[in-house]
């Protein structure tokens, strides 16, 4: 006969229920919401699109399904999970694309973080089970994509447009720099995920090019490099094929193509900056005792590079915003004109 749960687990399942069923309540309501307001605006002003039941519809259920999935999974956890919705939320509500740039790097960065787990034990002294996420994380990750959804909504509405600086400036700024944002923390997990088990060489520390142990903040290695290239680059491809199927008038608009390209580049060059924050600003030491590289000081640890002002939520979120900023405005001078 299975054995009766104890009264304390049984009221910290009920807790755990309530607490979703209040969260999804609320997700509902802040959706409806943004649909009034959509509506109001529209009726108002005579310029914004409204958003659609079936957007609406959309970016309430398969948001849903996906953090409930990846929580079963424990790709996240509770708090990154409920952060997870509310970013799918607004990115699906104000553009598809953004939608689908954000779960191919949500999808492939999961998958790659519970890769070769039975090695990345033996190096990473921080490893979490597969790889939870928490909603610190989701938020450095998602945070600058989020605002920018927000942003382009008020710009724009919800729906999607072509890239196009010689139509819609501010806007096609705004697509490319929430791209930028997304394909940057591709690359950096691509590059850290896939350059510390499978490259065959060492690691180099990109401030001094030193020889350093795999898990230093900082080291790179052309495996990681070209890595962080494709991650970004999927992205892209992602943005790209979801302008295909929903932008209707992309024949009198510029080449979207370059997506892709500015997709790579944004998360190879979101890498590099990654790695040299992380050389520099993160504190990476050698624990003899434990045999692995740590990322606080311990009375056992030897100091190898950076110093103790970032942890690594606070480098993913800087350089993003980085590539958010600077990188749209180089793509500007080489964007094909419609």
């Amino acid at each position: 006969m299975p054995m009766p749960q104890p009264r304390e687990d049984c009221y910290k399942e009920y807790i755990k229920m309530m607490t979703n069923i209040v969260i999804l309540s609320l997700l509902i309501c802040i959706s409806l919401s943004f649909w009034i307001v959509s509506m109001t605006a529209s009726t108002y002003y005579g310029t914004l699109r409204p958003i659609s039941p079936w957007r609406w519809l959309f970016s309430v259920v398969v948001p849903l399904m996906i953090a409930s999935r990846a929580f079963k999974k424990k790709s996240l956890d509770h708090s990154g999970a409920l952060g997870g919705l509310v970013v799918g939320f607004i990115l699906s509500v104000a553009n598809f694309s953004f939608f689908t740039a954000l779960l191919m790097f949500f999808l492939t960065s999961s998958k790659l973080t519970k890769w070769k787990e039975d090695v990345k034990k033996q190096i990473d002294s921080e490893f979490k089970e597969g790889g939870q996420r928490n909603w610190v994380q989701v938020f450095c990750n998602g945070g600058v994509p989020t605002e920018l959804a927000l942003l382009y909504m008020i710009e724009n509405g919800p729906g999607e447009i072509p890239i196009d600086f010689s139509k819609q400036y501010t806007a096609s700024w705004m697509c490319l720099s929430l791209l930028g944002a997304l394909a940057c923390s591709a690359g950096d997990t691509w590059s850290s995920e896939i350059g510390s088990v499978w490259s065959k060489s060492e690691p180099r520390l990109i401030t001094t090019w030193e020889k350093v142990p795999i898990g230093t903040h900082g080291g790179v290695t052309l495996v990681g490099l070209i890595s962080s290239l494709i991650g970004g680059m999927l992205v892209g491809v992602a943005y790209f094929i979801t302008q295909l199927v929903f932008v209707s008038d992309l024949d009198i608009s510029a080449p979207q193509w370059p997506i892709v390209v500015f997709g790579a580049m944004a998360g190879l060059l979101g890498s590099i900056i990654d790695s040299y924050l992380g050389a520099t600003m993160q504190y990476t030491g050698y624990d003899k005792r434990i045999g692995m590289v740590v990322n606080h000081q311990t009375k056992d640890s030897k100091h190898i590079s950076g110093k103790p002002i970032l942890d690594n939520n606070a480098v993913n979120l800087f350089s993003s915003v980085v590539i958010a900023l600077l990188l749209p405005g180089v793509a500007w001078g080489f964007w094909p004109r419609g």
